[in-house]
């Protein structure tokens, strides 16, 4: 990674009891991130300590509301770094994979989504009625958004920062629970930065199964939010046009403004 145009990298971690999770995933951190931001939602199990005591110049956020959509918005919020990359806690997602959305980000690429379902991705984690799931959910989101993305419903996502507003997320310190601030965040957000026309990339991630603890996704719960939220996106704003020109584009830097990755997806 040494010989990349330098931009500083931020990671956004959500917590809610992962004492034992978190040392780990810290570690394993490349060297080269320079901020760490853990949005915690009031763990008792230690999980902030513990974090502090492998990487003391973290940023510590406590979450104002409930789910993971809200804890993400919260950490958006407070990354200053030119790139945000949003990992799981759990030990699930390879930290090391970090340098593969870093790589298609310095590209020219503005969201770069990691993806299961592509040679060289995988999963021990998810099962056959999720895999079915999901692979129903992205369907439906290819066809009614214009886009071509593998894999829909997997939080291993990085971005330029200058892409957030694009998301669309509740503000973090509003105290009123709105729609996004669950699992279905991942969803929003991948059809949110289609429909503004950013530039998408995918690269290939492995899905472990978490270290230690049991996940809080539901499956029909989630799947349900996450089917609710296409449909609300489909019928509450405007649909991306067949030629991709939109309005209001945020702005991109000049070294990524005419430059496409190889693995981009043709979102609109």
């Amino acid at each position: 990674m040494s010989s990349r145009i330098h931009r500083t990298v931020s990671v956004v971690i959500p917590t809610m009891n992962e004492a034992r999770n978190i040392p780990v995933v810290l570690a394993a951190l490349p060297g080269y991130v320079d901020e760490v931001v853990l949005v915690d939602a009031g763990s008792v199990d230690g999980t902030v300590e513990a974090a502090l005591a492998v990487r003391p110049d973290l940023t510590v956020v406590r979450q104002t509301r409930r789910g993971k959509g809200n804890a993400l918005a919260a950490g958006f919020e407070a990354a200053t770094g030119d790139y945000v990359v949003m990992i799981d806690a759990d030990g699930s997602m390879d930290p090391a994979e970090i340098d593969g959305f870093v790589t298609e980000l310095d590209n020219g690429a503005d969201y770069v989504k990691g993806s299961r379902f592509v040679d060289g991705g995988g999963s021990d984690d998810i099962s056959p009625l999720r895999r079915a799931g999901n692979w129903g959910l992205n369907t439906l989101t290819n066809l009614l958004f214009l886009t071509s993305y593998t894999d829909l419903c997997y939080g291993y996502n990085a971005f330029r920062r200058s892409a957030i507003p694009t998301f669309g997320l509740a503000p973090a310190h509003r105290r009123e629970a709105s729609w996004g601030d669950g699992f279905e965040v991942e969803t929003l957000i991948n059809i949110r930065v289609a429909r503004v026309n950013l530039v998408i990339a995918e690269v290939p991630s492995f899905e472990s199964d978490r270290l230690h603890g049991e996940s809080n996704l539901r499956t029909f719960r989630d799947g349900w939010r996450v089917l609710v939220t296409i449909v609300r996106e489909r019928f509450s704003r405007k649909l991306p046009s067949a030629t991709g020109i939109v309005t209001q584009l945020p702005p991109r830097p000049v070294d990524a403004a005419v430059m496409t990755p190889t693995s981009t997806n043709s979102a609109a």
